[in-house]
This record gives C-alpha cells, sequence and structure tokens, in this order.
C-alpha cells in the first residue's frame, strides 16, 4: 500500500507547533466527550499512522449533509479534510470533473484494497435497475457496490445513507433504498439526521482515525456517544415539561416564556441525537431553543410519522413520561399530594413529641 502522510507530518510541515499541536488533540478530546487521559493517545494514533483514505460518494440527496460537514468548527473541516484522512474522491468538493474523477476513484480502490472508508450521502433507488440515479453514466446502486467491496468500513452520512428519508417515503417510487440493505457485508455506522450535526460528522472520523476501530453503537448502528441520549433529556425546556407548562399556540404568552413545545408537536422525547448538547453553528442554537419543535430527522421513517405538528399522544412505550395533556393535572397531583403526606408527617411526628415529653413528667 502507498504510504501516506500521518496528520502530525501534515501539520509540522504547515509550520504549526507542538504546543498548537497538543492544544488540539485535547480539543479533539473533549468534543468526544474522552478525558483527559485520552489526550497523550490521540497525539500518539496522529504521530504514528498514516492519514485515511476516503471515497465518498453520493446517491439520491440534497447534499445538506456535505453542507453541514463543511461548517464543522471543531474540528474545522479544511483540517479533516486536508490533514487528517486522505479526501481521494468527492464529486461534490473535488476539483476534477468527469474521466478524471472516475479515474481517481478507480486510482484509491486499487491502492488503498481493505485500507480506505467509503463515506455514503444519500441512497441508492433499485427501481427500474436503479435508472433513477446516474453516476459517471451508471447506476449509482453499482457504483456504491463497487466502491463497498473493498472497503474497511463505510459511513452512512445522513437520514438518506440510514434510512431513506423523504426519497423512500410512502409511495416510495423509485424503491429508494438504505445502503444497509444494500451493503450486507462491511460493517456499517449510520449517522443519521437531515443533516447530521457537523461536529457529530467530523467527531466520528476523528474517534476511527485515532482509535483504528468504529465507535461503540447503539442498537441501530449509531455511535453511541452521539445519539445515546434523547433530546428531551438534556433539552433546557425539559422543566417545563416536566412541570406541565406547555406552548399551546405558536406565539402565545407561554412560547414567549420558553415553555415546552411538545403540544406543538416536538418529538424531542423519542428522538435520539446530541442536538441540544452539541447543538449547531458552533454550538450557537439548535431548532427547540430557536422555537421550533425538532421534527425527530434522525429517527427511521420520521416522513411518515404525519404532520411534524401533530401533538404526538400515543408514543408512550418509546419512552414519553406522560401522556402532554395529563403532565400537568399529574404534577399538580404530585405536588399537592407531597403537601398533604408533609403535614401528616408534621402531625404525627408533633404527636410522637408531645407523647414523649408527658411520658418524661411523670417520671419525674
Amino acid at each position: 500500500m502507498t504510504q501516506i502522510e500521518t496528520f502530525y507530518d501534515v501539520m509540522r510541515r504547515q509550520g504549526i507547533t507542538r504546543r498548537s499541536f497538543m492544544k488540539y488533540c485535547s480539543l479533539t478530546a473533549a468534543a468526544l466527550g474522552l478525558g483527559p487521559s485520552f489526550v497523550p493517545k490521540i497525539a500518539h494514533a496522529m504521530e504514528t499512522k498514516p492519514r485515511t483514505p476516503v471515497i465518498w460518494v453520493h446517491g439520491l440527496e440534497c447534499t445538506c449533509c456535505s453542507e453541514s460537514f463543511i461548517r464543522s468548527a471543531h474540528p474545522l473541516a479544511k483540517d479533516v479534510v486536508l490533514s487528517m484522512i486522505s479526501l481521494d474522491y468527492d464529486d461534490t468538493l473535488m476539483a476534477a470533473a468527469g474521466h478524471q474523477a472516475e479515474a481517481a476513484l478507480e486510482d484509491t480502490i486499487q491502492k488503498y484494497k481493505g485500507n480506505y472508508i467509503l463515506a455514503v450521502e444519500g441512497n441508492p433507488p433499485l427501481d427500474e435497475d436503479g435508472m433513477f440515479c446516474i453516476v459517471g453514466g451508471k447506476p449509482f446502486v453499482e457504483q456504491l457496490r463497487h466502491a463497498a467491496k473493498d472497503a474497511k468500513a463505510i459511513i452512512s452520512w445522513g437520514a438518506c445513507a440510514s434510512y431513506g428519508c423523504v426519497q423512500a417515503a410512502k409511495p416510495n417510487p423509485t424503491r429508494a433504498t438504505p445502503v444497509h440493505k444494500v451493503i450486507t457485508d462491511k460493517p456499517i455506522i449510520k449517522v443519521p439526521g437531515c443533516p447530521p450535526i457537523a461536529e457529530v460528522m467530523t467527531g466520528v472520523i476523528t474517534y476511527m482515525l485515532t482509535f483504528d476501530r468504529l465507535p461503540e453503537l447503539d442498537r441501530q448502528g449509531r455511535p453511541a456517544m452521539f445519539y445515546g441520549q434523547r433530546i428531551h433529556d438534556k433539552c433546557y425546556r425539559r422543566p417545563h415539561f416536566d412541570a406541565g407548562q406547555f406552548v399551546e399556540h405558536w406565539d402565545d404568552e407561554n412560547a414567549r416564556k420558553g415553555y415546552c413545545l411538545y403540544k406543538m408537536g416536538c418529538k424531542g422525547p423519542t428522538t435520539y441525537n446530541a442536538c441540544s448538547t452539541v447543538r449547531w453553528n458552533e454550538g450557537t442554537s439548535f431548532p427547540i431553543q430557536s422555537g421550533h419543535g425538532c421534527i425527530g430527522c434522525s429517527e427511521d421513517g420520521f416522513w411518515d410519522q404525519g404532520s411534524f405538528y401533530n401533538r404526538v399522544t400515543d408514543l408512550t412505550q418509546f419512552g414519553v413520561e406522560a401522556n402532554a395533556d395529563k403532565v400537568g393535572l399529574t404534577a399538580a397531583g404530585v405536588v399537592g399530594g407531597g403537601i398533604a403526606l408533609h403535614a401528616a408527617v408534621s402531625a404525627l411526628k408533633s404527636a410522637q413529641r408531645k407523647t414523649q415529653d408527658a411520658r418524661s413528667k411523670e417520671e419525674v
């Protein structure tokens, strides 16, 4: 296999100091949710391991995943593309086009057979022999199978590649199909979202480069470090949910107070993603913070779950604590019950003290 420079080699050639390099490793560890003890491991990996060759292909999609990726701040997309990995083929970002681009794809497959990562944005349509998506004069599904054959692992970027997204929504006329249902003999990491968070995308690549393995995945094949908790669990509006305080109409007084958007269709209680912790645009905000409920875009089949603004009241089996209509009454009942219990306990303690005082006087 042709030797590729390490990440550290590239940084040194660009004039980056050792101090800046170690600071970068510290920031990377923090972005991945790792403790200080992992900083030396990240530094060692980036000093010794060659940059990972990556082939990035595009099927049926809107390119929002690429748009998200290039806006990453920790680390910067330019550092990922130019230093951490060797992005040898991406028909959206590469300068080459036409026959030159296809030649670069074949060259990468041959030189790094079994050692490159295949990143897939979008999905293959299988109806009409794949003719609904043509790349380089051939159905995309053929390019996908060809590139996947000798790949080390596959990353399914976004809801399109992970689940099918809007292209696969009913009635799915093109038979748009998720990557894992076409490629079944390779390890696949799903990074869903429409699009995924930029730092989640670069974080997955950084982890794989650093530890030379796939991150821990949940039962749906998503990186647990980013998809291990519901948006609802860390949402800053969660206390309002627990207190039964909900927005009833768009722009009502409750909306101005920042109350919970669950009654307005927010899918945060049934959606697993890092939006409420990592957030978007360098940690500036996320949809719920801007006043719009979560639409559940990192969950399978979210396009076919009814209107984004329908109140969700029948999904308690997925972890919603209670029907939104009953939460307020329940909270009030709990508070009332707590007051009554406190009064009863206080009365009991008072009676016990009086009894003890009476006994003491009798003994005297």
